[in-house]
């Protein structure tokens, strides 16, 4: 059973430029043109951030109840996988905070970097950053919504790499490859996720994934306790 009925987190298109794992699909080339090189006039904004290498989850809200959710939208909890319930016992350790923060129907959506997929990162603090949240409608907010809300709580947003105009994935590499404090890698960045905002709404999302980038080399037919842990399990 999905506790919200529907499914987490949706897949987003890549760039024409980006390597494509299995299911993966190409953003259609006059959107592409819209996020790397011309906006279609003044009120288009577009943002990128560093893409994050972790595993997709979400925290919903739905009759007065707080859910742990996995990508596909079931519960945390009943997850074959241990980072899920992991995942699950953090979000109803701050059960409060999400019970005030979230309405029936809403979700805040984002990327569960404790477990190593394909790449190893060293985390201050909560191992979790948020980079959507859902409207009991499925509809995202906007991104000066969202961190008024992850700042009033205290909570972890992707590296904002630009916002505004757009850029190119060779404009955005110099910044994309500093290294991130509270979330770093010796290895570069998995990618970049962009965003155009339009008339108060998000019109579309895409993103972008380095060539040589080694897909769940950490995870994929790794046996549970030769897993790698990108942060303490004392905090739990």
């Amino acid at each position: 059973m999905k506790p919200l009925e529907r499914k987490n987190y949706g897949s987003i298109p890549h760039l024409s430029n980006s390597k494509l794992s299995e299911g993966d699909y190409y953003v259609e080339k006059g959107m592409e043109r819209i996020l790397t090189e011309k906006k279609r006039d003044k009120h288009d904004t577009i943002f990128s951030y560093e893409k994050y290498d972790g595993s997709n989850i979400g925290i919903g809200k739905m009759n007065g109840k707080i859910f742990a959710l996995t990508r596909s939208g079931y519960e945390a909890k009943t997850s074959q996988y241990k980072q899920h319930h992991y995942f699950s016992d953090w979000v109803y350790k701050n059960e409060k905070l999400f019970s005030d923060m979230l309405n029936d129907g809403e979700r805040i959506t984002g990327e569960w970097l404790l477990q190593a997929h394909g790449l190893k990162y060293k985390i201050e603090g909560d191992p979790i950053l948020f980079f959507d949240y859902f409207t009991p409608k499925n509809e995202r907010i906007l991104q000066a919504d969202l961190r008024q809300i992850t700042s009033k709580y205290g909570l972890n947003m992707p590296r904002l790499l630009s916002e505004g105009e757009p850029k190119t994935v060779s404009e955005l590499l110099p910044i994309l490859n500093l290294k991130t404090k509270g979330f770093e890698s010796e290895e570069n960045p998995e990618g970049i996720v962009f965003r155009v905002e339009r008339k108060g709404k998000v019109d579309f999302l895409a993103k972008w994934v380095r060539s040589d980038f080694p897909t769940g080399i950490y995870c994929i037919h790794v046996e549970e306790d030769n897993l790698i842990w990108n942060a303490s399990l004392n905090w739990l």
